[in-house]
């Protein structure tokens, strides 16, 4: 299943993508504002050039893409259950909304009203073992950063491991280390 977002009042649409082919225009009538849209099935520019980028990552460094090298954060927005996958590099990972101009390098599509700009960090390091280390900060939030029901308390550090629930206002995200993505893969 895909969704659309309403360009007029950013409400979603939901539809199943497998029954249409690649080039196909789909015309949609919001549910909540009546503004009528369409759009055309295929593929994104911008995630060809995203692929591309991690691509060139890999050639440059000889290493693996930053996604296999430190893992991702799981971001299910509670009220529409949608899921996105966003991976994690070496160093600050500052986590919040999306909106164009945005500075935060790990930002997720959103209508929770209750998700700042610059919500939370997420530091990926090596450990005195060789290891990676995920330590989570809040970011001075209106709304505060919790683990499992404990907020974390200004400049408090909390160092995280793989299948950590957090949640940032109504959304909740889980961390999924490369150890065990190796391990599905």
């Amino acid at each position: 299943m895909k969704r659309v977002r309403c360009p007029k009042c950013d409400s979603y649409i939901t539809f199943d993508e497998t029954k249409y082919s690649a080039g196909q225009s789909l015309v949609f009538k919001c549910n909540e504002c009546g503004k009528e849209f369409g759009i055309r099935i295929g593929v994104s520019k911008l995630r060809g050039t995203q692929k591309q980028e991690s691509a060139d990552l890999s050639q440059d460094d000889g290493q693996r893409t930053a996604e296999e090298a430190c893992g991702s954060i799981v971001v299910i927005e509670n009220v529409f259950h949608f899921k996105q996958v966003i991976p994690l590099h070496m160093g600050d990972n500052v986590i919040g909304r999306y909106q164009k101009g945005n500075p935060a390098n790990c930002t997720f599509e959103t209508v929770d009203p209750s998700v700042d700009l610059n919500h939370c960090t997420v530091n990926v390091s090596h450990d005195k073992k060789g290891g990676l280390r995920y330590t989570l900060m809040d970011n001075n939030s209106n709304t505060g950063t919790f683990v499992g029901d404990v907020e974390l308390q200004p400049r408090e550090r909390r160092i995280i491991e793989d299948g950590t629930l957090f949640t940032l206002g109504a959304t909740s995200i889980i961390l999924r280390t490369t150890n065990v993505e190796e391990d599905h893969a």
